[in-house]
């Protein structure tokens, strides 16, 4: 076991785990309040409040796999399987500000999707739960 490759991925898990929380705001706040934040914030607008919520739920959910499974040791190969889905929401959301037109608000989205295929890659294959 790499312990330094360990650590890093559970920090990055973590990391992405706490801005998926965040995120889930949008649950509960309204969308018109949440655009008034700012220009990389007014996508919201282009979505009804159930899909937000929807959104919002998917990623509570994948908050919770990141982290859950290898803390109770129940299923830990959900992590990996949570952070390529969470590398594919974080595409999502980067093509979605790039049709907007909002290439300065994308950087953010690169670096989530870049930082979840690294917890995939590395929960996966070197430091994997289940080898």
């Amino acid at each position: 076991m790499n312990l330094t490759l360990h650590l890093a991925l559970w920090i990055i898990a973590g990391l992405l785990a706490a801005v998926l929380l965040v995120s889930t705001a949008k649950m509960f706040v309204p969308r018109e309040k949440i655009a008034s934040l700012g220009h990389g914030a007014e996508w919201v607008l282009d979505f009804s409040p159930g899909a937000l919520r929807a959104i919002g739920a998917l990623e509570f959910l994948a908050a919770v796999g990141l982290i859950l499974p290898a803390v109770l040791d129940i299923a830990p190969v959900l992590v990996p399987v949570t952070a390529t889905c969470v590398a594919l929401l974080f595409v999502g959301a980067a093509t979605m500000r790039l049709r907007r037109g909002e290439q300065v608000t994308v950087v953010p989205d690169l670096v989530y999707l870049v930082m979840a295929t690294f917890v995939a890659w590395g929960r996966f294959g070197p430091e994997s739960f289940t080898g």
